[in-house]
């Protein structure tokens, strides 16, 4: 399998840069069974951004002494209740929330799923994004992210995230 990762530079056009003010490290998972099968969260929510339905990997920040593959391990056992096996790094997208002033450094991993049990959602990710989860084929996936860009959240998250599975379908191709 190949193993070259994928690195992109995205700018948040939709709302004015006014300036950047802290870097957050972000891992991210596309997350595959043995039946191909991809694992998503759904998240409802209206805040800052305006409302918005998404599509989204799983995963979330890097805590402190934490290395990445100890981090995405942690975030899909919480957002997904998973147990999974790294098969490799994908990339990293650099984007950026102008309303947050946020640089985002997102590394993402393809990841086999091992087995399923309880998530331990936070209190936000419940009471205010309403993440549920999401098995989808490659096709859905990508159907779902091109019609979440009807906000302006929806088409940041899909710009940075549809190359990310474009990459993970080549990977879990080349592994058959």
């Amino acid at each position: 399998m190949e193993q070259s990762t994928l690195h992109l530079e995205l700018k948040d056009t939709e709302w004015p840069y006014t300036y950047t003010d802290h870097d957050r490290e972000i891992v991210r998972a596309i997350v595959f069974d043995d039946a191909n099968n991809l694992y998503f969260e759904r998240v409802n929510r209206n805040d800052m951004f305006g409302p918005a339905t998404l599509i989204e990997t799983s995963g979330g920040g890097v805590e402190a002494g934490e290395d990445l593959p100890t981090a995405i391990r942690r975030e899909l056992r919480e957002e997904l209740g998973a147990e999974v096996e790294i098969v490799c790094e994908i990339g990293l997208v650099s984007d950026y929330y102008n309303l947050l002033h946020r640089h985002n450094r997102n590394h993402y991993f393809l990841c086999r799923a091992l087995s399923f049990g309880k998530t331990h959602l936070t209190m936000d990710e419940v009471e205010i994004y309403h993440l549920s989860t999401l098995k989808l084929s490659y096709a859905e996936a990508v159907a779902e992210y091109e019609a979440c860009r009807d906000s302006k959240l929806g088409r940041l998250v899909a710009n940075r995230e549809l190359p990310i599975l474009h990459r993970a379908k080549t990977l879990m191709d080349a592994m058959r």
